[in-house]
């Protein structure tokens, strides 16, 4: 009984690492929080993918881990001790030239911490030459072309732009008319857009206004609601807006004109391909106006397909085998999380709970946002894009889920 026990014994995965990380001591103190613990942005930046790799170490990816890999969890962080000490230096180093240069745009925990893991890696802790290393980091991260999130604050904010631009906001959803186009099956479309996208069928789809149709119900009381897209009733004409936060951006129809704009403009990859400011925020106002509050018909059926797709995510499975929908509904119950909340719900915790049930909705919100971006940047899905975009989405919502899962796993072995 006792041999049993011990086989199964676990040992939460936060407690693990933060006793490693206290070995590190005062070295790595610009990686850690008022605790000393390392920063969320730390573990998942920097100990998850580039140290601790429980893709290549599945000993180390739950939120409990076994006691037979306790040990070696705790080693691999004491091994890292002096790159990721290296890496606090250089994180230093780069936002004091930060400030030096004035920058505000973005998180410099999401733009700097994997690069500083390079520099450490590359040349261990700043030499003398740290300061130029340091400028040259900021001038390929920031030096790109194309509109910042501080210009388009101010742009939205001068007093000179905002009378107009709110009173262009009004008038484009005052003329707002019916929804236009016939309902159009899009089953035949995602039985084989997996393996073999028909362009005919999706040309048919575009031409025939599938996408837009699709919308005619959103302004019914409820119907946005139940598809995730809002928390209101019905939706509302969105305001200009000022400030926005990744961790705190509303639903896609909730959200402000800056805020709708605010991940593009933080991504310096690709923020360079984008419009000067004043341009975005003029389409961003006739965009919210218009149906699934997207401008191009390939993106508005791109969601309407997404829609009937992730139904079987939510109910009995009604896709022919070899679906979008099927295949969707079989990538979804793979995941053990997922058969443990339908088969004993009371045996994980709440917000598992939440997350499992209302996945169609997470599904629907995060598509939004994934073609909206596209349409930033002249992106349009094709024919044969439309099953990567699809299953992408549903592996990302997994991925989150998956990791609000361990949190809350460690959270309960902790209490």
């Amino acid at each position: 009984m006792t041999t049993a026990r011990a086989a199964t014994a676990t040992i939460p995965r936060g407690s693990l690492v933060a006793r490693a990380w206290a070995g590190l001591g005062d070295a790595v103190a610009p990686l850690s929080n008022a605790a000393g613990r390392p920063l969320t942005r730390t573990v998942k930046l920097i100990l998850d993918p580039l140290v601790l790799r429980p893709v290549l170490n599945p000993g180390f990816a739950a939120g409990a881990i076994a006691v037979e890999d306790a040990d070696a969890l705790v080693a691999r962080i004491a091994g890292a001790g002096p790159v990721l000490a290296a890496t606090a230096s250089w994180f230093v180093v780069l936002k004091k030239e930060r400030r030096r240069r004035w920058i505000t745009d973005g998180n410099p925990q999401d733009l700097y911490f994997q690069r500083c893991f390079e520099l450490a890696t590359a040349h261990g802790e700043p030499g003398p030459d740290a300061a130029d290393v340091a400028a040259d980091v900021l001038e390929e991260v920031h030096g790109r072309e194309g509109p910042t999130v501080a210009a388009l604050r101010d742009h939205v904010t001068d007093p000179a732009n905002a009378g107009e631009l709110t009173e262009l906001l009004a008038s484009a959803w005052a003329a707002r008319g019916p929804v236009v186009g016939t309902a159009m099956a899009t089953s035949p479309f995602l039985a084989t857009c997996a393996v073999a996208p028909d362009r005919a069928l999706f040309g048919a789809l575009v031409a025939g206004l599938a996408g837009t149709a699709g919308a005619a119900g959103l302004h019914r009381p409820g119907v946005a609601l139940a598809h995730g897209l809002t928390s209101r009733d019905v939706p509302v004409r969105p305001e200009l807006g000022r400030g926005a936060s990744k961790a705190n951006l509303p639903r896609p129809f909730d959200r402000s004109i800056v805020e709708r704009l605010f991940a593009p403009l933080t991504n310096a990859a690709q923020r360079a391909g984008l419009a000067d400011v004043p341009t975005l925020v003029r389409r961003e106002i006739a965009r919210s106006a218009g149906p699934w509050q997207l401008a191009d018909e390939e993106s508005r059926l791109v969601v309407v397909l997404g829609r009937d797709a992730s139904a079987d995510l939510a109910g009995p499975p009604v896709g022919e085998p070899g679906s979008a929908a099927a295949r969707l509904r079989s990538r979804w119950e793979r995941e053990a999380y997922v058969h443990r909340v339908l088969r004993m719900p009371s045996a994980v915790p709440p917000e598992v709970r939440a997350d499992v049930r209302g996945v169609r909705e997470a599904y629907l919100r995060r598509l939004w946002a994934r073609v909206h971006g596209r349409e930033l940047r002249h992106d349009t899905v094709a024919f044969d894009q439309v099953w990567d975009v699809l299953d992408g989405v549903l592996r990302s919502v997994i991925l989150d889920q998956r990791d609000r899962l361990r949190s809350a796993l460690e959270r309960e072995a902790v209490a």
